[in-house]
């Protein structure tokens, strides 16, 4: 594993030692990240089911201001604060401890908002449609901001809130990302 582009580029990122963490491959990452463009000035980010941080430590490489990351296990978060420190980024990427919902409960506690968010769980995760809801009933997810699922493609999405409109879906094997755009009320 490898940060694609950016001021991180080329630079390697450690990968889990077990099969509990799935880390994005190099080519999905790739292919999220050149649909969502190229550059992230500015930008909050929020990876929930962080495992590595490549999500965000790509982001981060391509210049976006903040990063949250966030895991429910001990491996995976020390993964992600490895990760962090290997590339030098301490002030930017902070890491939570937490499972996913009750990370978005103590982000609105911490009035922590975000431009994206990633959202990459288990295979077997079912709670779409709570997170969905927990996501935007806490206002973590601001108006404008994208959300990128990655998923097994044989797990099927409940309705979206009205709130989330799909933007664009890719497939790579076993694998369905999908990109979902918060509308600006």
């Amino acid at each position: 594993m490898r940060v694609i582009a950016g001021t991180h580029r080329g630079r390697r990122l450690l990968g889990p030692h077990s099969s509990d963490i799935r880390p994005t491959a190099d080519r999905v990452r790739e292919s999220i990240f050149n649909v969502l463009g190229q550059h992230f000035d500015g930008l909050r980010v929020l990876d929930l089911f962080a495992g590595t941080g490549a999500m965000a430590l790509e982001a981060l490489s391509r210049n976006a201001n903040s990063a949250l990351l966030v895991d429910k296990h001990v491996d995976a978060v020390r993964l992600c604060k490895k990760n962090i420190a290997n590339l030098g980024l301490e002030t930017q990427a902070e890491v939570w401890h937490v499972d996913a919902f009750a990370a978005l409960s103590r982000c609105r506690t911490h009035n922590r908002r975000f431009e994206l968010v990633f959202a990459d769980p288990p295979y077997a995760f079912q709670n779409w449609g709570e997170l969905w809801l927990a996501m935007l009933r806490e206002e973590v997810l601001l108006p404008g901001g994208r959300v990128v699922v990655e998923r097994d493609r044989r797990c099927a999405l409940p309705v979206l809130p009205a709130a989330l409109s799909s933007q664009k879906e890719m497939k790579f094997g076993d694998t369905l990302v999908s990109i979902f755009l918060h509308s600006s009320f």
